[in-house]
């Protein structure tokens, strides 16, 4: 907004009674449920507690928090069947846009028992760590007889049912994995696991000197680190489906033959039905307009933030808002049939296919977890029929097995994902998935939206000066009295100018058309130019809106979206790394031709289409192609979750922030280009520390499979490969920093 962008409150922030006292007041009497309602327009602080205090004046209202990042706001409110719809009513009459949201179909993207189970499981296992670890210092300090005994049961009764609990994740995943007849990452771990426990348990009955109950323990606490890592950037990711279809419209109004109206669910609709779109609702199906005039936030289909006129017979979709006039509707797509469901499949199975890819590590496994149980059974075996000795082998099989443990390897990724996290989030850029950083880092192919991405998103009123001070004054004036993005743009460049806006008498506006006003005895209007009665055909290179008055001819005042400042430095920068870039947008082929020229893009397509944008992906994909797409619109979403990787500023709607993998939480467009070369450097860290494995298995192994190395060394030795793949990767966190 306008507004937002010089730090000004808006009209309804400052119009909200002032209400301080009011967030103690008691609570209502009755029970209470919980609403949550999105308030997509929402921008500043003044926002927040214009919202808040409107809510809370009223006495059915005991509690109401805004969240200004997720545009939602949370009201606890007496449970009666209009809550919901009373609550809308009372934000919009103080000018603040509120929606229905469908938090049913959020709740479970909110509930985490997975996530939950495994930080459990690592509080059992760190806890369990440090004190095996403390009996373990007393063996370590000469502690013989039976008071190593005592020290080893001790340990035993401590790590056996920590243990247990805790690696239960790892034994299931490797259980399934053999049932299927294959093996995976976890099949070693858990060998290794179980026999370090195994020989330890053996060491201790038999009074031996060496039990390591420490060594496994620890494996545990730390590999759980690493899945919690890999579990919790897996989980940012699965929302975007989610919040696509929380945007359908649950009930719509449909007109009955006695001119009255009834409320009906959505899925009782039929094809032909003729239903009522309110001003400020979200029309609830695909169909055409019989009756009525208004403007349309066709946002979701094309991406740009301008409201477009809408009469009868134009097409509408489900989930668009209807912000002026009420209209009438024919129903022609219903459930599946809509585009909104179509954009919310294409999502899903994007997200299905994000989701099976597979990291580097996983990848290594494949061809390391079979080679290191054939090394263990052959150790055991070689020894075992060598020497006759099956204790000796045992323990030689259980050092080869520990020594080889792909803990450095599990951590290999995870700890490079979270220094690299840390370092994206310090320059502004949250990571939620992290795997891709490995698709960033391979991206041959940029894909650029034009609105709110490559552009600020808020018109701009260019040349005001042609105007002349008093014309603009009274644009000011009838602007004034609207909250169109165009109008506030007027108002904007009037203040500015340091004009002082001319009120205007008996002001309205005219849905879909424009304002009429009166200065004195002289009729004016601001408007569309057919209605404002501008005889011109030529279509004009900027948005366009006219101003009349009397019977002067009409003026035009043209509106331009700015280039972001650094939208070419960005371009720039995945240029001279030789990306193919390319500008998909909803918006007609002047505006695109004169952005593309004005930051460096060749390649654009206008006029496209959620489809057409999710379509252009997958050719890419297809061709063999790797494609970073970065958007911010509901248009955008599909595209987003079929790129390779997906970038989307902190402003962007709730559905694309859910789609991309990266967020811009700073807003600057350069930090693309920034994550781009992190993730480049990120993944050599990754490959480096794989190398690393590898290596430090073809030096051990040799040693341990010859019987040099016990039980305790290969854990020691195991446990030191894990802190130099730590290490390894916070040397990326150092990079950034200098």
């Amino acid at each position: 907004m306008a507004e937002a962008a010089l730090g000004m409150a808006c009209p309804a922030c400052a119009a909200a009674p002032d209400l301080r006292a009011v967030r103690a007041k008691p609570e209502a009497s009755g029970p209470s449920r919980r609403v949550e309602l999105s308030l997509p327009s929402i921008h500043c602080a003044a926002c927040i507690s214009g919202v808040e205090r409107t809510l809370l004046s009223e006495p059915s209202v005991t509690a109401a928090r805004v969240n200004l990042t997720r545009k939602r706001v949370t009201v606890t409110v007496l449970d009666t069947p209009e809550a919901e719809d009373g609550l809308i009513r009372i934000l919009r009459a103080r000018g603040f846009e509120a929606r229905p949201l469908d938090c049913a179909r959020l709740s479970g993207t909110r509930k985490d028992p997975e996530g939950r189970a495994l930080l459990a499981r690592i509080g059992v296992a760190g806890f369990a760590s440090m004190n095996v670890m403390l009996l373990s210092v007393a063996v370590w300090s000469g502690a013989t007889d039976a008071t190593r005994d005592l020290m080893h049961w001790l340990s035993a009764l401590i790590t056996l049912p920590a243990v247990a609990f805790a690696a239960t994740p790892f034994f299931r995943s490797a259980g399934r994995a053999l049932a299927a007849g294959r093996t995976n990452m976890d099949v070693p771990i858990s060998t290794a696991i179980l026999l370090a426990l195994a020989v330890s348990l053996s060491e201790t009955m038999l009074s031996g000197e060496q039990a390591f109950f420490e060594a496994a323990i620890m494996l545990t606490f730390f590999l759980l680190v690493g899945r919690y890592l890999a579990h919790t950037a897996r989980l940012s990711a699965r929302s975007a489906a989610a919040e696509l279809a929380a945007l359908e419209v649950r009930r719509a109004r449909r007109p009955l033959p006695d001119g009255t109206f009834e409320t009906v669910p959505v899925d009782a609709l039929r094809e032909g039905d003729v239903i009522v779109v309110a001003a400020g609702d979200r029309v609830p199906a695909d169909g055409l307009v019989t009756e009525g005039r208004s403007e349309l936030d066709r946002s979701m289909l094309t991406g740009e933030t301008l409201p477009q006129a809408i009469a009868p017979g134009d097409p509408v979709h489900a989930g668009m808002i209807n912000l002026t006039g009420s209209l009438r509707v024919r129903v022609v797509g219903l459930g599946d049939d809509t585009l909104l469901r179509r954009i919310t499949h294409l999502v899903e199975a994007a997200e299905l296919a994000r989701g099976s890819c597979a990291t580097l590590a996983d990848r290594a496994a494949r061809a390391y977890a079979p080679l290191v149980n054939v090394l263990g059974v052959g150790a055991l075996l070689y020894w075992g029929l060598t020497l006759g000795d099956w204790r000796t082998a045992f323990n030689i099989a259980a050092a080869v097995m520990i020594v080889t443990c792909p803990c450095g390897l599990g951590l290999a990724v995870p700890a490079v994902q979270t220094a690299a996290s840390a370092r994206l989030f310090r320059r502004g850029v949250l990571l939620k998935d992290g795997t891709a950083l490995e698709r960033l880092a391979r991206i041959d192919t940029v894909i650029f939206d034009k609105t709110g991405t490559l552009t600020t998103g808020d018109p701009v009123l260019i040349e005001p000066e042609a105007l002349g001070p008093e014309n603009l004054a009274h644009a000011a004036g009838l602007a004034a009295t609207s909250r169109h993005p165009l109008a506030q743009a007027i108002s904007t460049a009037a203040r500015n100018a340091d004009l002082p806006a001319i009120p205007a008498s008996e002001a309205r506006e005219v849905p879909g058309l424009g304002i009429r006003g009166h200065f004195g005895d002289i009729e004016a209007r601001l408007g569309r130019a057919s209605w404002v009665g501008d005889a011109s055909s030529a279509e004009p290179a900027e948005t366009t809106t006219w101003l009349r008055l009397g019977t002067e001819d009409p003026l035009p005042l043209r509106f331009a979206d700015e280039p972001r400042p650094d939208a070419r430095q960005t371009v720039s920068a995945f240029r001279d790394a030789r990306m193919h870039i390319a500008l998909l947008s909803g918006d007609g082929e002047v505006p695109v031709a004169k952005l593309s020229a004005a930051v460096g893009i060749d390649l654009w397509h206008a006029s496209a289409t959620p489809i057409d944008k999710a379509a252009y992906l997958s050719s890419i994909r297809e061709r063999g192609g790797r494609a970073l797409m970065i958007g911010d619109g509901f248009n955008d979403a599909a595209a987003l979750a079929l790129a390779d990787v997906s970038i989307t500023p902190a402003s962007a709607v709730d559905v694309s922030r859910a789609s991309a993998d990266i967020v811009l939480t700073s807003n600057r467009l350069s930090d693309a280009a920034g994550a781009w070369r992190i993730a480049r450097t990120a993944r050599r860290r990754m490959v480096e520390n794989i190398a690393f494995s590898f290596a430090y298995n073809l030096i051990t192994v040799p040693i341990a499979f010859m019987g040099h190395v016990s039980p305790l060394i290969a854990a020691i030795a195991m446990s030191g490969s894990s802190i130099v793949v730590s290490l390894n990767a916070l040397r990326l966190d150092a990079w950034g920093r200098r």
